[in-house]
């Protein structure tokens, strides 16, 4: 490789680009080793069935980005397939986000090629993208266990490895943390020249912080490189009805679709002409005419031109012969002047069955990889996303003013399937929380009924507008936080732990989880017809009870689901299930949210163990208003009252006991309360089962909490978890 010369003449660069004969870096032109028969591989298969190479001789030599620095142009070819493959045999059986990182199989190969990293940090933006780079980082044997209970995580991860610079699960994030290392830098006086990357997608640079990032990097005028990966996919899926049509959500996509339409793919002689602009003025004079012909733009300029960036582009990120010398020109480039890199790829590159689906198999279970049958069993009882939209359509069917809002992601939230039959009524406005909950503000202002359906963790993004805008405003914008509690294998980032105490703590909104989906109809029903203050429901991933569950365990004696929601009484919750009578002591669980169930089973078990003991089991509903004639209830009538929910510190547990505390149902000594929350730390990746049992809030822990409280003894015994399906988010 070149070494990192900011005065090279370009006009040597371009000579040495301009002769095939010599390749790049003087043995790029063909395997010219033992390797050569692998580049028969590359061939794809029209299929099905669907196989890759049967062996991958190149990447078997490959466990850190340093093993790829002499290889041939040829090589790093075959590499991209070895590497493509290796990814789709990995994810078949695990599951997880595959579409995403087939695109970025070359890109991947090129910027550990190019760059040295780790000392080159490459941030990748939210980071599900990342299989092939910890295929390539030292983690290809550890593949089996991604997403796994104590396995890799589906995200970077920093305490993971030295080469995830930055960790990531959200968007939106990679260019200011790439620019605050760039800065970081510079700050320690560190003499060698190192250049940040950031890699962001079509999806995440729809969100607002992105552009607050390269507004601010070229005030700092620090030496980063953003890649604008440009795959057409801002939404999940792409392609959504809604107001804006069918295409990508946004102008932004818009705009670089049109840039795309116009202008050619460049190869690296543009570039290497172009880059001419970023060397030191006597270099630009002596190059001034080739400069003439440069770029070759349809205006004066871009968007990103005029945030200040040196834009690039559009170049086929799949093409390995024109991406790794621009790459090269970048690297070696003189000052300091940060540079946009536009490459356009194809979500799920190189494996039929992804290339042909609507979400490019985004996120997937295991699969059968000769196919793409996805292995995943039929579903028995509908999950709570399908529960929602089914409601919200009933809903909209018999008011006009019923709209939805989702933040880029319609097919998390069920806001696909309202927007096939409302498509007018429905809003993606892309991977931009902050103005979808503005905007929903805005809606409910003119009369509008908003429903704005954003998952838990991804709200979190939004959380001034949540109180400055709505509020405080007293709007009656009506927030679906699907994923609410631990959502499974995609770990800490995705978790929906927090938005009780988030909420909880805002002054004049009305906060409901449901215990089913029964009642999750019910409590649509409810928020719907609440017009003067602000409403919150919230509800876990994944599949609901179904009817034997329901009429065994709350005694519903339903042989069919209710055709619609009925509205309930504001703050009002219910007793599920009353102790026995005549028993020395008593225990009451008040639960909020899906954590119901395991309560019920709970006190079933206690009361079978314990026949001096009588459990009542209570479903607050509410956390706002608290139903505090239940609470009290429950405290006066109970020798222990425990309190369970589905999130954090500071959720609804805090909120009964503040009640307790200042009505003064503890002064006596006489009931002993206990709050049981998702302990005090992030939880990792695994199955939902396995999540709650390490947070302490499966029915055995629920058991062994009351009688401890009775001071009876405990025997834990062992949780019985049966498989569970991966989680996708």
């Amino acid at each position: 490789q070149a070494p990192y010369h900011s005065s090279i003449s370009m006009s040597l660069l371009l000579g040495l680009y301009s002769a095939p004969s010599l390749g790049l870096g003087g043995a790029r032109t063909a395997c010219a080793t033992s390797r050569a028969h692998a580049c028969m591989q590359q061939q794809q298969q029209p299929g099905p069935p669907y196989a890759g190479p049967r062996s991958t001789p190149l990447l078997d030599t490959v466990s850190t980005p340093n093993d790829l620095k002499g290889f041939s142009l040829a090589e790093l070819k075959q590499l991209s397939h070895e590497l493509r493959w290796e990814t789709i045999n990995a994810v078949s059986k695990t599951g997880g986000h595959l579409g995403s990182s087939l695109g970025v199989v070359e890109l991947t190969v090129a910027l550990h090629y190019v760059f040295n990293t780790p000392a080159d940090p490459v941030i990748w933006d939210v980071s599900h993208q990342v299989y092939p780079h910890k295929i390539l980082t030292g983690r290809r044997e550890r593949m089996p266990t991604l997403r796994q209970a104590g396995g890799l995580s589906g995200f970077a991860k920093r305490s993971e490895s030295e080469y995830d610079a930055f960790g990531a699960g959200h968007s939106t994030t990679s260019i200011s943390a790439a620019l605050g290392m760039a800065v970081a830098h510079e700050l320690r006086g560190l003499d060698q020249e190192r250049t940040s990357v950031a890699v962001i997608g079509d999806g995440a640079i729809t969100g607002g912080m992105a552009y607050e990032a390269m507004n601010n990097a070229a005030y700092l005028n620090s030496r980063i490189v953003v890649i604008y990966n440009d795959n057409g996919q801002v939404s999940l899926p792409t392609g959504t009805p809604s107001a804006g049509g069918t295409v990508p959500a946004g102008s932004l996509s818009a705009y670089t679709s049109r840039l795309i339409a116009s202008k050619p793919f460049q190869d690296f002689r543009d570039i290497a002409k172009s880059i001419n602009r970023l060397f030191p003025s006597e270099i630009q004079q002596a190059n001034a005419k080739i400069d003439e012909y440069a770029r070759g733009m349809v205006s004066g300029g871009t968007l990103f031109e005029e945030l200040g960036f040196y834009y690039i582009g559009p170049v086929d990120g799949h093409d390995l012969d024109n991406l790794v010398p621009i790459l090269e020109n970048i690297r070696d480039r003189g000052g300091k002047q940060p540079v946009l890199l536009h490459i356009k790829t194809d979500k799920g590159k190189g494996y039929p069955p992804a290339e042909a689906a609507s979400d490019k198999y985004h996120g997937v279970p295991k699969f059968e990889v000769a196919t793409g049958k996805k292995l995943t069993a039929p579903a028995k009882t509908p999950s709570y996303t399908s529960v929602f939209a089914d409601s919200l359509i009933d809903l909209a069917a018999a008011d006009r003013s019923v709209v939805a809002i989702t933040a880029a992601m319609p097919g998390g939230t069920g806001v696909d399937k309202f927007g096939k039959r409302f498509p007018k009524r429905t809003f993606d406005v892309g991977i931009a929380e902050q103005h979808a909950v503005t905007f929903a503000a805005g809606l409910a202002v003119e009369g509008i009924k908003p429903f704005c359906a954003i998952y838990s963790t991804f709200l979190q993004r939004a959380y001034d507008q949540l109180i400055h805008d709505v509020a405080i405003q007293k709007l009656p914008v009506r927030f679906i936080l699907d994923r609410a509690g631990l959502v499974g294998n995609d770990g800490p980032t995705h978790h929906g732990s927090f938005d009780l105490a988030y909420i909880g703590c805002i002054p004049g909104i009305a906060l409901c989880a449901p215990s089913d989906e029964v009642e999750l109809r019910n409590m649509m029903r409810t928020i719907y017809e609440v017009d003067d203050k602000p409403t919150a429901l919230r509800y876990p991933r994944g599949s609901a009870l179904g009817l034997d569950v329901l009429n065994d365990l709350f005694e519903y004696g339903l042989d069919e689901y209710p055709a619609r929601g009925k509205a309930l009484p504001l703050g009002k919750g219910r007793v599920v299930r009353g102790a026995r009578e005549d028993v020395s002591s008593r225990v009451a669980i008040l639960s909020l949210g899906t954590r119901l169930a395991e309560s019920v089973l709970a006190a079933r078990a206690i009361e079978g163990a314990h026949a001096d003991v009588g459990v009542t089991v209570a479903d607050a509903r509410w956390m706002k208003p608290l139903d505090t004639a239940l609470v009290a209830r429950l405290a006066e009538e109970h020798d222990v009252l425990i309190t369970v929910e589905e999130g954090s510190i500071g959720g609804f547990g805090d909120h009964v006991l503040h009640y307790l505390s200042l009505g003064g149902f503890l002064d006596e000594g006489t009931l002993k309360a206990r709050p049981m929350v998702l302990p005090d730390k992030y939880i990792e990746a695994g199955s939902m089962g396995e999540q709650y049992e390490e947070a302490g809030l499966s029915q055995r822990f629920i058991e062994a909490t009351a009688l401890r409280l009775l001071g009876k003894p405990v025997s834990m015994g062992s949780s019985s978890l049966a498989d569970e399906e991966p989680t996708i988010a």
